[in-house]
């Protein structure tokens, strides 16, 4: 293989891993703090994806003006879905462990909810639409613009996330709460404000993740439920509620993926992950990068 070839299947990898660890992030968020473990949270990105994909052929708005659009909205409807659903059964389980129990029914239940209100309202087609598809030429290699854009922002998203969580007040009390909510409440620490905050900037997330892959792939009402998978991988891979772990896990297990399929078959591509999950569960079960 040439220089190039191999510069565009790391691209490739890393492409694709900078989605993996955006929608990672917001996942993460979700279960390190609350310890809500939402497999409805790719539901939530292809509703993001539909939005962008909306407002581009039917209004004619830039996919990137979509982006803090995306996050609003979906930051919005998390609040919503936290208050009906998951404050009361904070209120009424009596432990963590129920809680999680209850929680992860719950979650089953909107996963299917948001499927077919998705399937409902733009059917089961497949969408999409061209945006910055002309190739960009960089050291011998050719990449498409629009995946190179999706990548940059990604990148800046998640970054940005855990720069947040480690130099602002905001974060220093998101973090006390992930390593300790009773000592967390005995200093002060607002969980009633927080959790619906932190559980809203999660599916934020999972809608900027969607309006990104909208700019490059198309869209189904069931394109979520594989990043939801793939996103519990890239949080064992990294540790559970470590946020710089998540952007490591997601970068690297897009990598091994591109290099898998490319010297074995694309077919393998759910064997690889599940491969990799499995040996990290087995040799690091508490994630490859945790201390």
């Amino acid at each position: 293989m040439s220089i190039g070839a191999w510069l565009e299947l790391l691209a490739s990898g890393l492409i694709t891993g900078g989605i993996y660890a955006l929608v990672a992030l917001g996942l993460n968020l979700q279960y390190g703090l609350m310890r809500i473990l939402n497999i409805a949270h790719g539901e939530f990105l292809m509703v993001g994806a539909y939005l962008t994909w909306m407002a581009h052929t039917t209004l004619g708005l830039s996919p990137l003006a979509m982006v803090p659009v995306s996050f609003i909205i979906l930051m919005l409807v998390g609040l919503v879905v936290h208050r009906l659903c998951f404050r009361r059964l904070t209120a009424t389980s009596p432990n963590v462990d129920v809680f999680e129990a209850r929680g992860l029914m719950v979650a089953f239940g909107l996963m299917f909810l948001v499927q077919n209100f998705a399937s409902w309202m733009w059917g089961g087609d497949l969408r999409g639409y061209d945006y910055l598809t002309s190739p960009v030429a960089f050291g011998g290699a050719q990449f498409a613009a629009n995946k190179l854009l999706v990548f940059g922002l990604a990148l800046v998203f998640s970054l940005a996330l855990i720069a947040v969580l480690r130099m602002t007040l905001l974060g220093k009390g998101v973090r006390a709460l992930m390593q300790s909510p009773t000592g967390a409440q005995l200093v002060g620490i607002d969980t009633k404000r927080l959790h619906p905050l932190m559980f809203g900037v999660g599916l934020g997330l999972s809608g900027v993740a969607g309006c990104l892959l909208s700019m490059a792939y198309t869209v189904t009402p069931a394109m979520g439920e594989p990043y939801t998978v793939t996103a519990l991988i890239v949080i064992t891979l990294g540790g559970f509620g470590s946020m710089a772990g998540a952007l490591a896990g997601g970068l690297l297990l897009g990598v091994i993926e591109a290099l898998g399929m490319h010297f074995t078959n694309p077919s393998l591509k759910a064997l690889l992950s599940y491969s990799v999950f499995i040996a990290v569960l087995l040799l690091r079960p508490k994630g490859l990068f945790s201390k």
